[in-house]
């Protein structure tokens, strides 16, 4: 009876994350849940919403609507060179994963490796919206190894993703140096 308990217990556990910049997940011990585009509101959009999403290839879509009362949703784009080589102005992949031998995902900015006992789904880049942008936007962390959706390179905005630099001042320097760009790890338990 134990061993039933257990096999269930462990097929059922798990902690779910986005891997920003990837079609797949990289990290050994995880499942795909599926691969997505990210996608979020238009850059300039002041109502639009600061959280990006991993939308699927394959969306079930509602009717067509003709209310002046919406939200927006955009494809996500690099829009900096210092993301990597070529990456301007191309479309962001994701990929939903499972993790299924932990129980906690958390995102850690300015590190690329965990905390003791921690362990290391990606490590990446920390990125979020332009500063000078009128819309909102979050901090996430693309992979250091970032792909690209294949068609994907026509500008056409929407949610854009810059890399963050360091500004002193309220924050310490040392240990954080003027205009470093900050890099980012994701750590599982």
């Amino acid at each position: 009876m134990e061993s039933k308990l257990t096999q269930i217990t462990s097929a059922s556990s798990g902690s779910v994350y986005i891997q920003w910049g990837r079609k797949s997940c990289t990290r050994n011990g995880t499942e795909l849940v599926y691969s997505g585009m990210g996608g979020g509101g238009y850059y300039t959009e002041t109502g639009r919403s600061a959280n990006p999403v991993c939308v699927p290839h394959d969306p079930d879509l509602g009717p067509v609507i003709s209310t002046s009362g919406f939200g927006t949703l955009y494809g996500m784009e690099y829009n900096d060179p210092s993301l990597g080589k070529n990456l301007k102005d191309e479309d962001v992949p994701c990929a939903v994963c499972r993790s299924k031998l932990v129980s906690s995902v958390i995102m850690v900015p300015g590190k690329t490796r965990c905390h003791h006992g921690w362990n290391l789904e990606y490590k990446g880049m920390l990125t979020t919206g332009y500063w000078n942008h009128n819309g909102p936007s979050s901090y996430i962390c693309v992979d250091s190894n970032p792909e690209v959706i294949e068609g994907g390179v026509r500008n056409d905005d929407g949610y854009m993703l810059y890399p963050v630099k360091a500004y002193c001042g309220s924050l310490k320097c040392p240990p954080y140096v003027q205009g470093s760009m900050l890099n980012c790890a994701v750590c599982s338990k």
